[in-house]
């Protein structure tokens, strides 16, 4: 098996798990709240989350870097955190993901799950939002540990 694809196989895994405990535990309830807002405070909420967000995916593969003596540059090193965190921003905004949604006919399933105006409806992690928000990362991550590995 090539270096390469031994990095692939560790570093993918690797920013599944970061990516779950930075979105899920190290993201603030107001990031979670307000990032994906218009206008400043949004903004600001978003790039926040993602500048924590990277810090965690960065040492997890820099950890398994490190330990497991990847084959890994320093611009691979960069350039997969720069496509996870553009991409994860980009992503988190809503407004984005939702157009891109509605643009591939997803949005009644982007939809599922939301409270309903004027209905007593319990908000859920359970949200087709939600499937797709992580479905979208997920992709990303792959391709950025790919970047990462072959870069």
């Amino acid at each position: 098996m090539s270096t390469t694809a031994v990095t692939f196989a560790a570093v993918l895994p690797g920013l599944l798990v970061a990516h779950n405990v930075a979105d899920h535990w190290m993201q603030t309830h107001h990031q979670a709240l307000t990032k994906g807002q218009a206008g400043t405070a949004g903004r600001i909420a978003c790039l926040a989350h993602v500048a924590t967000y990277t810090a965690v995916t960065a040492v997890v593969v820099a950890l398994l870097w490190l330990v497991l003596d990847l084959d890994v540059s320093p611009v691979g090193f960069a350039a997969g955190q720069l496509v996870s965190a553009v991409t994860h921003y980009w992503a988190d905004r809503r407004f984005t993901l939702a157009r891109l949604a509605a643009l591939l006919g997803k949005t009644a399933f982007y939809v599922l799950g939301m409270p309903r105006a004027g209905r007593d409806d319990n908000p859920t992690l359970g949200t087709g939002a939600y499937a797709l928000d992580q479905s979208f990362h997920w992709l990303w991550l792959f391709v950025a540990a790919l970047v990462t590995a072959t870069a």
